[in-house]
């Protein structure tokens, strides 16, 4: 199982990034893929999970407004876009796979992609 996340980078306050999340090797269609974020000090948070089966999407208060998972099952790629980035969105970005989108739950982690937004 691999998830290969790309994307990040540093950008000013009020800014867009897209976050992308290459998937292979995950055999259960019942996983959600994730993205997942951690700042320095800070417990892992769940962000977003999107089912590659149904399409069907869970956003936590953190990213409800801003951020919009998608996904194209052709290309095994899903998909973070952030809007309106702010400060307190720094975190190392982790893209993951698990039957719910709880941090314990998760049984596959991919690398992390580095977002820094300054002021």
């Amino acid at each position: 199982v691999q998830l290969q996340a790309s994307g990040g980078g540093l950008v000013q306050t009020g800014a867009s990034l897209r976050l992308d999340c290459a998937i292979s090797g995950i055999t259960k269609a019942y996983y959600l893929i994730g993205w997942y974020r951690q700042a320095a000090g800070k417990e892992q948070e769940a962000l977003s999970c999107i089912s590659m089966s149904d399409g069907s999407t869970y956003y936590s208060d953190s990213a409800k407004g801003r951020f919009t998972i998608s996904k194209d099952n052709d290309k095994k790629t899903v998909y973070l876009q952030m809007n309106d980035l702010k400060p307190e969105d720094t975190a190392v970005y982790l893209c993951a796979a698990g039957p719910w989108p709880v941090v314990r739950t998760v049984r596959y982690w991919g690398q992390g992609t580095q977002v820094t937004v300054s002021s």
